[in-house]
């Protein structure tokens, strides 16, 4: 039986500080905390959601955005390396980069970087930690996470869930909905100064 992907809707801001939404944030319980790197691929053209995380090639598209400014992603891609060349076509689609023929029937991650993704100087390999805390408010996931890209230092914040009403619910009672709204692939391109 195939898994059914539902799309999800997600609030996200980062920040050095949250202001009054502190206290509640640490008020949130803790379920449990993760620490690990990924490698983001940031493209000025493109504002998909395009990474390798756990040695495997993870994209989210962004689908709409609703009157709330949350974003509903949906994932498109988890494939292992090699990545098959139709796959690869599909990352360098997601960056924004012309879809060139493949010269391999597979890429392995360090092909993929070092054949398509280096020559075009704009787009950048970025590689993040993250040390997140996972816990829920108001039936959603949510996480308030520490993260180092390229030597450079922030926190971010973000509910997710099917439902967008639970998420600005939850989004409001934190006090959070005066914050902007932003993608973790604008977040990481502010974050290291990278230019759109």
């Amino acid at each position: 039986m195939d898994h059914v992907i539902i799309p999800r809707w997600e609030w996200r801001t980062f920040g050095e500080g949250f202001g009054e939404s502190e206290p509640l944030l640490a008020a949130l319980a803790p379920e449990g905390v993760e620490e690990g790197d990924e490698l983001y691929l940031l493209s000025p053209a493109g504002d998909e959601n395009v990474k390798i995380r756990d040695r495997l090639m993870d994209i989210k598209a962004l689908q709409q955005v609703n009157a709330d400014r949350l974003e509903q992603w949906e994932p498109v891609m988890k494939a292992a390396f090699p990545l098959p060349a139709a796959e690869v076509v599909k990352v360098l689609a997601a960056l924004g980069l012309p879809a060139s023929r493949p010269a391999h029937a597979a890429y392995t991650l360090d092909q993929l970087l070092e054949e398509l993704v280096k020559p075009w100087a704009r787009v950048r390999a970025v590689t993040v930690h993250k040390k997140r805390a996972r816990c829920h408010i108001g039936g959603c996931p949510a996480e308030v996470t520490e993260v180092v890209a390229d030597g450079k230092r922030t926190r971010t914040v973000a509910i997710e869930s099917e439902d967008p009403a639970r998420v600005i619910a939850a989004v409001r009672s934190l006090r959070l909905d005066r914050f902007e709204n932003i993608s973790y692939p604008r977040g990481l391109k502010r974050l290291i100064g990278m230019t759109t």
